[in-house]
């Protein structure tokens, strides 16, 4: 019996580019796995798009039977529609990848060549990408860095949500990693077994505009250090330690100057200590808010996602 490899594909409002994606994946895929004595299957989870695209995606399934659609009840995030597809998967091997085409589906039958060379897990590391300025390849080379330098866990520098895992690293998943704060590429990096690293250059969107503004990616950046860090919780040891030092050598100079008659004004100096305090006093504040919302969202354990339909060429079926 053949093998089989399933790509999960997040789709949220691209119905501009989502033809183009489906054009263009298809038939490498088709001679991906003629290639290499491998089955497909192709798993869209609409999350929750306001525009045409779930219309699109109900065409793919009706007249591909290889093409499944997970619909979800409301929008639930980018993390949330990959493990989801990764929970509905049932192939050996197990591809997550984005709908505009940065994702390379070229790459698909190196991902499969090492799936057959026995490795789990596929890490998909970017070398260039079109559309990114210089803002966007600084923060992101700082992220990793500051990101390995703060935990334990290894991450790839420009890693992202494109990656290969096998059927076991996918029933990890399944059962353990299931935060509703999630790091999925962080997870999928250091859940262990036989591991490797493919590059990829990422070209521009075909269509529309990208949903990850600024803020999304620092609220991902803050869950990315939030799961895999507690450094954050000890700057309140570093930042006293660090306030009594500036203390002892204000009252040392303060000392000195007395005795030389020139006894400081002090409402400058109180005025930059104190507003030095208070912004370190307010950064540390604000790590706990994010940690202690963290154990707020386990606490409530409300579902990851909701399907609302599972979409395939034999119909659609509520769930």
């Amino acid at each position: 019996m053949a093998k089989k490899i399933s790509i999960v594909v997040s789709v949220y409002n691209e119905e501009q580019g989502l033809n183009q994606f489906y054009d263009h994946t298809c038939p490498i895929l088709e001679a991906a796995v003629a290639a290499a004595d491998w089955d497909y299957e192709l798993i869209f989870v609409n999350d929750g798009s306001r525009d045409n695209s779930l219309d699109l995606l109900k065409g793919f399934a009706t007249k591909n039977p290889k093409v499944k659609v997970v619909n979800f009840a409301a929008n639930r995030g980018h993390e949330a529609a990959m493990i989801a597809g990764i929970d509905i998967s049932a192939g050996d091997g197990v591809v997550c990848m984005d709908a505009d085409l940065q994702h390379p589906p070229e790459a698909i039958p190196e991902i499969i060549a090492k799936f057959d060379e026995g490795y789990d897990v596929i890490s998909m590391v970017r070398t260039a990408r079109a559309d990114a300025g210089l803002f966007k390849k600084i923060t992101s080379a700082a992220f990793y860095k500051v990101m390995n330098k703060m935990s334990k866990a290894n991450f790839e520098n420009n890693s992202s949500d494109f990656f290969g895992i096998s059927r076991r690293v996918a029933l990890v998943l399944k059962k353990d990693y299931r935060e509703r704060v999630r790091f999925l590429r962080g997870y999928v990096q250091n859940v262990g077994y036989k591991k490797t690293t493919l590059e990829f250059k990422a070209s521009a969107r075909v269509a529309g505009q990208s949903n990850y503004n600024l803020r999304a990616l620092v609220k991902l950046s803050l869950n990315a250090i939030c799961n895999f860090s507690d450094a954050p919780l000890k700057m309140g040891i570093y930042a006293g330690l660090l306030s009594l030092a500036f203390s002892l050598i204000l009252i040392i100079y303060s000392i000195v100057q007395y005795f030389l008659g020139n006894a400081p004004d002090g409402y400058s100096t109180l005025v930059v200590l104190i507003s030095f305090m208070f912004g370190i006093l307010f950064i540390i504040l604000g790590f706990i808010s994010e940690y202690l919302a963290i154990i707020f969202a386990e606490v409530k354990n409300r579902p990851i996602y909701i399907v609302d339909s599972i979409i395939t060429s034999e119909g659609e079926e509520r769930c």
